[in-house]
């Protein structure tokens, strides 16, 4: 159910009904989400070093992303439903990463996919 109420911050928005049966400006909804997710890969790549595992990397959060060691280990991809579980559960994930910068990330897959490369054997020959 949704309709239009006041907001304190958005004036006149769309609310929805939430599952406590309260109503719930859907913009303050949306914002609380997009910081959960913010702090929860804030966080996870704090756990992680903070800087690319192959270059060092650090400058832009945005760049960094997690890498799976064994994809067949895999449960969730930490950019797609990871930053909306449990720290915890994150973390579990996490575990089975290395943090590296885009360009390296990119790099490795491109190199995996065209000559079947694993991980070690391309971050030994750095």
């Amino acid at each position: 159910m949704e309709k239009i109420r006041r907001c304190r911050i958005h004036g006149d928005s769309l609310h929805t009904l939430d599952s406590t049966g309260r109503w719930r400006c859907k913009k303050c909804r949306v914002e609380a989400v997009q910081k959960r997710r913010a702090l929860i890969k804030e966080k996870a790549i704090q756990y992680k070093g903070e800087k690319c595992s192959i270059c060092g990397y650090n400058k832009y959060i945005g760049a960094l992303e997690f890498h799976h060691l064994d994809p067949l280990q895999k449960d969730f991809g930490i950019g797609q439903k990871g930053y909306t579980r449990s720290i915890e559960k994150n973390k579990q994930e996490v575990d089975k990463c290395i943090l590296v910068c885009a360009n390296c990330h990119r790099e490795f897959h491109y190199l995996n996919q065209e000559t079947g490369i694993d991980y070690e054997t391309w971050a030994s020959s750095l």
